[in-house]
Parts: structure tokens; sequence; C-alpha cells
């Protein structure tokens, strides 16, 4: 038997010039429009959401836009799937690195996420679990994330970790959306 190869995904092409400058200027506004004089010390008011930024280094391998509705179902022996999908879904596949101590930040998706675990351990949360109880998954474990909720992903055992992730979305949406921390979990 061979041993297990980690998988390296292909780097990417940089984004053109242009690009990053149509991108850095579309921030000019929303970075010109922080006041420092309305900062303040202390606690945020409870109508201010709090964001939590990640540090994890994501890499988009492909998106695909699937234009005609999706209905796949097969089955064999015990094993059944059915994908039903209308009117139409982009497939995208990311890589990511999740270096020790680091953490995602809460956010949700617009659909289903599978994510496959190729190294390490990723821990996960739920924003709708009121005792923050951990999901660990560990090198060769899955996690299916409906999309229904937001959550964080943690890489709690001071190694770094690989994930695959496999979205669903509707066409041209965001993969991921930032949620403000749900205050249901210590860290």
């Amino acid at each position: 038997m061979q041993p297990y190869k980690l998988f390296t995904p292909p780097r990417l092409a940089p984004l053109p010039a242009a690009l990053f400058l149509v991108g850095a200027l579309s921030l000019a506004p929303l970075l010109a429009s922080c006041n420092d004089a309305e900062r303040t010390a202390g606690p945020r008011p409870p109508s201010t959401p709090s964001f939590t930024e990640g540090n994890t280094q994501p890499t988009l391998l492909a998106r695909s836009a699937y234009t005609e509705a999706l209905k796949v179902t097969r089955s064999s022996g015990h094993w059944a799937a059915s994908v039903d999908i209308t009117p139409a879904v982009d497939i995208a596949v990311q890589s990511i690195i999740h270096p020790p101590g680091s953490q995602s930040g809460w956010h949700r998706h617009p659909g289903p996420v599978f994510i496959q675990v190729v190294s390490g351990t990723i821990t996960f949360y739920e924003s709708a679990d009121p005792h923050c109880r951990p999901i660990v998954r560990t090198a060769g474990q899955a996690f299916l994330d409906t999309g229904e909720s937001a959550h964080i992903a943690r890489e709690e055992t001071g190694h770094p970790a690989l994930v695959v992730v496999t979205y669903f979305a509707p066409p041209g949406a965001a993969l991921r959306i930032d949620e403000p921390d749900p205050g249901n979990c210590p860290f």
C-alpha cells in the first residue's frame, strides 16, 4: 500500500493589476467613512454587530455554473443519494489552510457546504448551539454545513490543518457571508 500523500493545490496565477485596482478603489468609500471620533473603548452596544476576522488561508480552486436544473438520484444496495437543485447552481471548490491557532471568523453560506478535513484537526462551533459544544473533525472526516446558521471553524491543536470545501450556491452568490459574534461561545 502506498503511503498517504498530502494533496498540494496548484498555484493560481495572480489577479491582473486592473482587478486589484478596481477592488482597492471600491473599498475607498468604505474606508473613508470610518470616523475615529465615533470609536469608544469598552463593549459595543448590542445593536452594533461585532464581526470576527478570520486568519485562515483560502484558495479558490474552481467555480462552475450549472445553468440548468440539476436532478440526480442514485442508489446501490442500502446506499442512496438525491440532488435536486432548481433553477441553476454554482459549485465551487476551495482549499483552506488553517495555521496553528487560526479561526475562520463567524460566517454562514448561501447553500450547503461539504467540508473535508484532509490533514490535521478542525473544531466547528454553531451559533445555534447555546452551549457552544465543539464538533471535532480529524483527517479523513467530513462536516456538512447546511448554510442555515452561522458557524466558526477553529484550529485548536497547535498543528496546521488543511480542509477542502465544496460549496453549492445560487448563481453568482457570495460563497461566504460574515456574521456577528453570536455571543454563545467564550472565545
